[in-house]
């Protein structure tokens, strides 16, 4: 099995570069049968990875110290939960379990969308197939886990004892999850940049990847608090390690798009943000790994230094200028299709929170590169020490914060004073009590004060939009309070319907087409032809440019039970 797992290797590199091939070239040409031939050679690829893989963990279970990366990481009376779990506990173990995962991913998204968005997926197919290429290269050629010894010894080094914990079983397979997923929307966005179907289907393609990235480097984020926090003697759970840094830089991009990706599909802007920040968190994933794997950054996560960082590096420029081609040839295309209509209003707030993310994120690959870019300007490598990450992303976390709680309270398009008195008024209420609470314990640090008083103001905007959501589901629906409470996704159509159609622009939800088509789909029971119901026509604010989505949706119909009170009932004027 160990010799068909090395051969197995290198059949895969075949089957990466042949699908790779064939599909962009059937993405070129239209021809289906190519499209189909390179699905099937990634398909090919990825089962020969699952060889190598299962080749490589039989040599680990069985101590077949001939291999150097066994006799490198295990031992003879090393338990078998650290045997299985030393696979991605070197180098070259790591990056095969790399290669395993991406092309489980690969050739999960293209068997998924084997009916659906046929005119992009030879372009996620190939490019999924080319990044594929490069890990298995990388792995085949400079850091083969199949390596042979001249001589075999009779038990081998054993697994570093700082990995033999529990939580090695568990957290970097997690951070791998979260980083290779990241490859799956890269894959689409070049796809939609390529046939320049830039509207918001590609957007519905990625977002559930994109959450799997993001559920993904969560947890495995906070395991590795957990981790370093029993392990390494800190005395805390963060240190601002470089590694460390690099498994949160994607974390801060990838939350960023799952933000604004809702005001694309709503309004149709933020569409250059939304490309730039599903390339940006592949591209920082990579950066990431070549920090981690090169050695040029000193960190107690690291691998030793090696000549991997070179190739990492290497395929990090060549994917930077070959994305900054692709979106520069099709900035026309990325042009939004409604305006910012006021500083506040909820769209603006989303945008804030992405400036906000994105300049936490900068500090901290700033911080993070200052050693390397020290010693290439002035020939000596000056690290940049926790104070410098608590003195600037403190104060932007506490803004974040903030932003949390204020961005569900404000009207779409353009807040009025009404709205903004009538919606903070219980939550600002909630932050203040708990802030008072504080300093009536004692407690008079400033940053502490200022971080639970927020906290209290989003756990109060929680609370008050769950409260209205469910009240407006049992106005229309009837429901009892549990059933209207488990059901917050439709309870949102209910807040909408109930608010929407209000005098002004006291509205907190935009004027979509979405919650009327999920009411009539999801209450059979009550079919919306034996509803009263009013129309009413154009929104608060200004009208959105014309073939934009909200455009589309100026014509509003709502619906509210007899029980609706009078405030909230829809009136034609």
């Amino acid at each position: 099995m160990i010799l068909v797992g090395e051969l197995s290797l290198w059949i895969a590199l075949l089957m990466c570069a042949w699908s790779a091939t064939l599909s962009f070239a059937g993405g070129a040409t239209r021809r289906a049968d190519l499209v189909a031939s390179g699905e099937r050679g990634l398909y090919a690829g990825v089962g020969f990875v699952v060889l190598a893989s299962a080749g490589l963990w039989t040599a680990l279970l069985t101590s077949d110290f001939s291999l150097r990366y066994v006799a490198s990481f295990t031992s003879a009376n090393l338990p078998t939960i650290y045997k299985i779990s030393a696979f991605w506990g070197g180098q070259a173990g790591s990056l095969l379990f790399w290669c395993l995962v991406l092309g489980g991913y690969g050739a999960l998204a293209t068997w998924a969308n084997r009916g659906r968005h046929r005119e992009l997926m030879p372009w996620v197919t190939g490019t999924n197939a080319l990044v594929l290429l490069f890990f298995v290269m990388a792995t085949a050629v400079a850091s083969n886990p199949f390596e042979r010894l001249d001589w075999v010894p009779a038990d081998g080094r054993g697994l570093n004892p700082q990995l033999q914990n529990p939580a090695m079983a568990i957290h970097p397979p997690l951070l791998y999850l979260g980083y290779v997923a990241t490859a799956i929307p890269f894959a689409f966005a070049i796809a939609a940049l390529v046939t320049r179907r830039l509207d918001a289907e590609w957007l519905g393609a990625v977002r559930r990847w994109s959450l799997v990235s993001w559920v993904f480097l969560t947890l495995g984020i906070v395991m590795g608090m957990w981790w370093a926090y029993v392990e390494l003697g800190w005395g805390g759970y963060w240190m601002w390690d470089p590694v460390e840094n690099a498994s949160l830089l994607p974390w801060l991009t990838g939350t960023a798009f799952l933000h604004s990706i809702m005001i694309q599909e709503k309004r149709g802007m933020l569409r250059k943000w939304n490309v730039t920040l599903v390339v940006g968190t592949f591209l920082l994933s990579i950066l990431g790994t070549f920090i981690t794997r090169s050695g040029v950054i000193q960190s107690v996560h690291s691998f030793a230094q090696s000549a991997i960082g070179a190739w990492f590096a290497t395929f990090f420029v060549l994917a930077l200028f070959a994305t900054i081609v692709l979106v520069a040839q099709r900035l026309r295309d990325l042009e939004a299709q409604a305006q910012l209509e006021a500083m506040i209003s909820r769209e603006a707030a989303f945008l804030y929170n992405n400036l906000v993310l994105v300049g936490i994120a900068f500090s901290v690959l700033w911080g993070t590169l200052f050693p390397i870019l020290s010693e290439a300007v002035r020939g000596t490598k000056i690290t940049v020490g926790e104070s410098f990450f608590n003195a600037v992303n403190v104060p932007l976390g506490l803004l974040l914060l903030a932003l949390t709680g204020i961005g569900p309270l404000i009207a779409w398009r353009k807040a009025s004073v009404d709205n903004i008195r009538r919606q903070f008024a219980g939550p600002a209420a909630f932050g203040l009590v708990v802030g008072a609470a504080l300093l009536v314990l004692g407690i008079r640090k400033l940053s502490p004060i200022v971080a639970w008083t927020l906290a209290g103001f989003v756990a109060g905007t929680i609370v008050q939009e769950f409260w209205k959501g469910v009240g407006a589901r049992r106005r229309m629906y009837d429901e009892p309070v549990l059933r209207a409470f488990g059901r917050p996704w439709r309870a949102t159509a209910g807040a909408t319907a109930a608010t929407s159609c209000t005098r002004g622009s006291s509205s907190s939800s935009p004027p979509s087409r979405g919650w009327r088509s999920r009411r009539s789909t999801t209450s059979p029971s009550r079919p919306a032809s034996r509803r009263p119901s009013s129309t009413r026509t154009g929104a608060a604010g200004p009208s959105p440019a014309k073939g934009s989505p909200s455009s589309r949706r100026s014509t509003a119909t709502c619906s509210p039970s007899r029980s609706a009170p009078r405030s909230t009932a829809c009136a034609s004027r």
